[in-house]
């Protein structure tokens, strides 16, 4: 009998004959120059049910699938054959080949499908873009690991989520986001300026955010990765506050809702015609809109919502993200943010109590919570005497302890020093003051409520962000043209993007805030043999973020001496003289010597005469999935393994911590670190330079403590710490899996009063 030969079905349904040779060919091309790994290993892994008719690209899935298994501490490398498979792959769904199209070709293909902004087939000529194309350097696609090709099919290249149709491959994507963003430079500079900008991001030395990175070149220009949404306590600003929730929600955007001024259950609306409902119902608005849309199938809707610990219902919001109660007392779909100053911590170190206040009740007190600390002391101790005025007394320890429980069971009750955010801001906190951060808690803008998304009285707050690859560089001196290049990209970001909604516009265009941060700063501590828990990196943290905060200042100084600096520049502190080396909490200094190294004086003057083109310059973000993207460990933090492990809908994605095979006994994991003591040091230093604020976490092994549990006095001792030290905000509370997040029980003499100074 003749030998049946199997039919393969290619991507455009015709048929041809199996070849094995082709598969191992491909493999082969795809190992070329990695360490330990082998083809041989991924054949037998791939375990190929052949039948006739199958598809060659459900042949090349399951190929990439055995490599991707195969990424290990022993063999990383597979991690990049992994994600050369998935390149090849992914281009032959996106053009029919491995080869990239022309640039001019592509986009003027997906301008026609309504996939690429129109706009750039009329910013540019045809030999401009035969110039781009020229630049393009598509063998950078083999430099990605397996989840960074990942995370870029499945959250930032233009496709269609419905039917899974790949439209572009990345550098087409790094290429046409610098196309778009210096489209109006002068035009003897602006190819310059494309080519630096495409290097800088293609090549991993600057780190660009979701928002960016999914939308622009595309037809929807909304950018911002944070907004920034107050809401005043009226019918009219919360149904506003819903609407501009749901607008930028659908638009990609991570949401801070700061709804304190709400005010309590049982106080008098009208007059005293009825009694008012409460902040639950209102925040249960709010978690509808926020998951009324899931941004595209990019990112779910997310947001944070702030209050005071002073609110008096504050007993039930602290529970509200808790999984006992029952849903009419719980509003889960949200996370929260907790807003502390000087007074309340000392009613704690005092074993005082703090007294709870509906902000309806107390003229003038939430305003000089967060404007004037001396106004807001003098205002509450004066309400607390007011036997007219409604309130609750509760014991502070009872408070701190209910928020730390809290905090410690869901992880996500997050800490704002409001104080901090005003004292050491780039704002005057008597005209522009910082009421709420952001969902990721790294945001400290001015925000105005507004009562319908067309008043231009109120302000929304965006926020833009990119960040600075620390593993990139050698040299400090490396991250001036780097500075440079990302605070004219976001800057011109800000004029190319819409704004739905008048209040955001004002905002974005009358501070023009960047907020600018680093990944790979685990690697960065590796490489240069220094540790997070011991001190050693306390004086290279210095130095580093010193220089990056020096020179974002250089770099939007210079701007605005050519292009003026924001309308809104005089609510800075900037101008008045004052920098972020001026108002740092001096505590620091007790932590870390290390002397100033740049010429900070000229720079004053600077900023004095010409201004600055951006009111706030830096914020450090969490980077989750941007620095995956890069090869990078997580923004600021220590890596949780040497192989960290990410659930996505492709699967679990598996990426390998930077030179592992070198450095493997150097890096310091995060369930190694004894304590949180060195981490806040080093959060500390960072916020001496930061003008915004840090995505700072708090990490517990309970198996370090008696009977698995942490006990409240160490919860208490670290956020009193983070508070001395002058952190802004603390984002998540990590407890290692598997431990249990119960708090044992605490007493009065579980804060030593004695040791701990504010």
């Amino acid at each position: 009998m003749p030998q049946l030969i199997l039919q393969v079905t290619k991507r455009h349904g015709r048929t041809e004959p199996l070849e094995l040779d082709k598969i191992h060919r491909v493999i082969t091309w795809a190992a070329e120059g990695l360490q330990n790994v082998s083809v041989s290993q991924v054949e037998l892994r791939s375990h190929i049910q052949f039948y006739d008719g199958i598809k060659t690209a459900d042949i090349h899935e399951t190929i990439i699938k055995a490599a991707a298994d195969l990424i290990s501490t022993e063999s990383p490398d597979y991690q990049y054959l992994a994600a050369r498979l998935a390149i090849f792959h992914l281009r032959k769904k996106a053009y029919g080949q491995f080869e990239p199209p022309l640039l001019y070709d592509q986009v003027q293909r997906l301008v026609a499908l309504g996939k690429y902004d129109a706009q750039l087939l009329s910013d540019y000529t045809p030999a401009e873009f035969a110039q781009m194309d020229r630049m393009l350097d598509h063998w950078r696609d083999m430099h990605f690991s397996y989840a960074a090709v990942k995370q870029l099919e499945g959250k930032y290249l233009v496709q269609n989520r419905i039917t899974g149709e790949i439209h572009e491959s990345p550098q087409f994507l790094y290429l046409l986001i610098a196309a778009c963003l210096f489209a109006r430079y002068p035009l003897d500079s602006r190819l310059d300026y494309i080519q630096r900008f495409y290097d800088a991001t293609s090549c991993y030395k600057i780190s660009l955010p979701t928002p960016i990175m999914a939308g622009v070149r595309t037809p929807t220009r909304q950018f911002s990765s944070c907004v920034l949404i107050e809401c005043a306590d009226s019918l009219d600003s919360i149904n506003a506050t819903a609407s501009a929730i749901v607008k930028y929600v659908s638009q990609r955007a991570g949401i801070g809702i700061n709804a304190g001024k709400i005010r309590a259950l049982g106080s008098p609306i009208r007059g005293g015609e009825a009694f008012h409902t409460g902040c639950i119902p209102f925040y249960k608005h709010f978690q509808t809109a926020v998951k009324s849309c899931s941004q595209g199938g990019v990112r779910g809707g997310a947001a944070t919502l702030f209050y005071p610990l002073w609110h008096r219902e504050v007993e039930a919001l602290l529970v509200l993200k808790n999984n006992r109660g029952v849903e009419e007392n719980r509003v889960r779909h949200l996370d929260y943010g907790v807003q502390l100053n000087k007074l309340l911590y000392q009613r704690l170190l005092d074993g005082a109590a703090i007294t709870l206040f509906s902000p309806s009740d107390v003229p003038g007190l939430y305003e000089a919570f967060f404007a004037d600390q001396a106004r807001f002391e003098q205002l509450y101790q004066q309400y607390e005497q007011d036997l007219t005025i409604s309130k609750k007394t509760v014991p502070a320890l009872t408070l701190f302890t209910l928020m730390l429980q809290e905090r410690a069971s869901t992880g996500r009750l997050y800490i704002q020093h409001v104080d901090h955010c005003n004292s050491h801001s780039s704002f005057d906190p008597q005209v522009a003051p910082i009421r709420q951060s952001n969902l990721c808690l790294e945001i400290t803008l001015p925000t105005q409520p507004f009562n319908n998304v067309q008043d231009e009285q109120g302000e929304i707050a965006l926020c833009t962000l990119s960040a600075l690859n620390l593993g990139a560089i050698e040299q400090l001196d490396e991250l001036e043209p780097l500075a440079d290049l990302a605070v004219r990209a976001l800057d011109a970001l800000l004029d190319y993007q819409h704004y739905p909604i008048p209040a955001a516009q004002r905002g974005a265009l009358g501070r023009r805030p960047l907020g600018i941060g680093v990944i790979n700063f685990a690697y960065y501590l590796t490489k240069h043999g220094v540790r997070y828990s011991d001190g050693s990196a306390n004086n290279l943290t210095h130095r580093t973020f010193e220089a990056i905060q020096y020179y974002l200042l250089k770099a939007s100084c210079q701007l605005a001496k050519v292009q003026g600096p924001c309308p809104l520049f005089q609510q800075t502190t900037y101008a008045q003289g004052l920098l972020p080396i001026d108002t740092y909490k001096k505590a620091v200094d007790e932590i870390c010597a290390e002397p100033l190294h740049y010429d900070w004086e000229t720079l004053r003057a600077n900023i004095q005469q010409y201004g600055l083109r951006n009111s706030t310059l830096s914020a450090l973000m969490p980077s989750e999935t941007s620095s995956q993207i890069s090869n990078a460990t997580n923004g600021i933090e220590p890596p949780r393994g040497y192989i960290s492990v990410k659930a996505s809908k492709d699967g679990i994605l598996k990426q390998v911590v930077p030179e592992y095979e070198r450095l493997k006994t150097q890096y310091e994991l995060l369930w190694q670190i004894p304590n949180n003591s060195g981490y806040l040091q080093l959060v500390a230093v960072m916020q001496k330079f930061v003008d915004q604020a840090i995505s700072a976490n708090t990490s517990y092994d309970p198996t370090r403590f008696p009977d698995n549990k942490v006990p409240m006095k160490q919860l208490l001792a670290d956020l009193l710490t983070a508070y001395r030290l002058g952190l802004k905000t603390l984002y998540y509370h990590n407890t290692r899996d598997g431990a249990s997040d119960q708090q044992s029980a605490s007493s009065e003499e579980d804060c030593d009063s004695g040791a701990c100074k504010l």
